[in-house]
């Protein structure tokens, strides 16, 4: 049986795949997690490795001494502030971790490396997309557009795999829905932590986001799911050498969600929140021209691809400073044990882009499914879980 090597076990992604090969003794002999921070305890089956994916292949290298795997899952991501930034050290420490690889000789062992990327490869965070986003978009040009650094890992993975004749797989996420211990970075803890703030202040659950996003069409991914998808891209023969879009399979909108995550907290939607004061309001216009803007003449809509904007009818970084909230916070935190560092540390930032913006976003499974994959996760089901298991770890009541 093969045995694997899971980079960012500490991630909601990474833990997931972690978990999903211990669920099969049949199929993985050893796990090899890879992380600069403790993991939990995985079980007899699973081998730590303390590894600084940003330090030099030669230190990588002694650290990963005696590890040896048929595959890789590489899963790990460090946010930055600037596209430059992040494009130079996500490509780095890819880069280097295969130089560690090939010091050590393990290189020769591996059969096929699975890259965790996200829908960032199509521009999500740049404005307007095509609809459905599919694998076979053409890739934004670097400049006018932004760098990527999706598009960087993905060279580096090519290049390396075409050297040593290794197989690559690369997946593409959105809006992830998961759960990993002291990760406060990922939109169902903001979420979680706003519904649960609201309920303290009172009985009403106000959208925070753009009127357009709330009824536009969107889709997730559940952690859960993608790590069964990273299994099965890993083993599936007519997988090799492809990238995949992994969504739970339907599409969904915040005003299907919404109502029942008030209902989740006890709270209710005001029937008129779209018509009352906005105190903490913000807007941020996006890229100058949105990707869409690359299919504008094919898809006949020259002149029709204005800037996106992110609009929030209450910005969350603004309403997470308030004092109001602070103190909700405090109390909460007192009465029910919860972690105080979650208010502080949440993705706000992400979850006002992610409800702020003012377009849809749809991405394809077709290809995956013509292959063979028929993996399903309902939305609302996902969220649910994932509310569960922060309440279970008290990062909400």
């Amino acid at each position: 049986m093969p045995s694997a090597i899971v980079t960012g076990a500490t991630g909601i992604l990474g833990r997931e795949i972690t978990l999903e090969l211990c669920s099969h003794p049949e199929q993985w002999d050893r796990i090899y997690t890879v992380s600069r921070s403790n993991t939990e305890d995985f079980g007899p089956r699973v081998k730590h490795a303390h590894l600084d994916l940003t330090g030099k292949p030669e230190d990588m290298a002694r650290n990963l001494e005696g590890v040896q795997a048929e595959y890789v899952f590489f899963a790990a991501y460090l946010q930055k502030d600037s596209e430059d930034e992040a494009t130079r050290v996500n490509g780095d420490m890819l880069a280097s971790f295969l130089k560690a690889l090939e010091i050590n000789g393990v290189h020769t062992k591996i059969k096929r490396i699975i890259l965790v990327c996200g829908a960032k490869n199509y521009g999500v965070h740049l404005g307007a997309v095509k609809i459905p986003m599919e694998e076979t978009d053409p890739w934004m040009p670097e400049p006018p557009f932004p760098k990527n650094f999706y598009y960087r890992q993905q060279r580096i993975l090519h290049e390396f795999c075409e050297t040593h004749h290794t197989e690559w797989a690369v997946t593409y996420s959105t809006e992830v829905l998961g759960f990993a211990r002291g990760n406060f970075m990922n939109l169902a803890s903001a979420i979680g932590i706003y519904a649960a703030v609201s309920k303290e202040l009172g009985d009403e659950l106000v959208w925070p986001g753009s009127t357009e996003f709330y009824t536009a069409v969107t889709v997730f991914t559940d952690a859960k799911l993608h790590a069964q998808f990273c299994n099965w891209v890993a083993l599936e023969p007519k997988a090799a050498n492809e990238a995949f879009n992994i969504t739970n399979g339907d599409a969904d909108s915040w005003m299907n969600l919404w109502p029942r995550v008030a209902i989740y907290f006890g709270l209710r939607v005001p029937a008129d929140q779209f018509s009352r004061p906005t105190p903490l309001a913000s807007e941020k216009p996006l890229a100058p021209q949105p990707p869409l803007s690359l299919q504008a003449d094919a898809a006949g809509l020259a002149g029709r691809t204005s800037q996106s904007f992110v609009r929030q009818r209450v910005d969350l970084q603004k309403w997470s400073q308030t004092k109001e909230v602070r103190e909700a916070w405090k109390v909460m935190v007192e009465k029910d044990g919860l972690d105080a560092k979650a208010l502080e540390k949440a993705s706000w930032a992400f979850a006002g882009f992610a409800w702020g913006r003012d377009y849809s976003q749809i991405i394809s499974m077709s290809k995956a499914r013509k292959l063979g994959w028929t993996g399903y996760q309902d939305n609302w089901e996902n969220l649910e879980r994932t509310l569960g298991e922060l309440r279970h770890s008290k990062v909400i009541p």
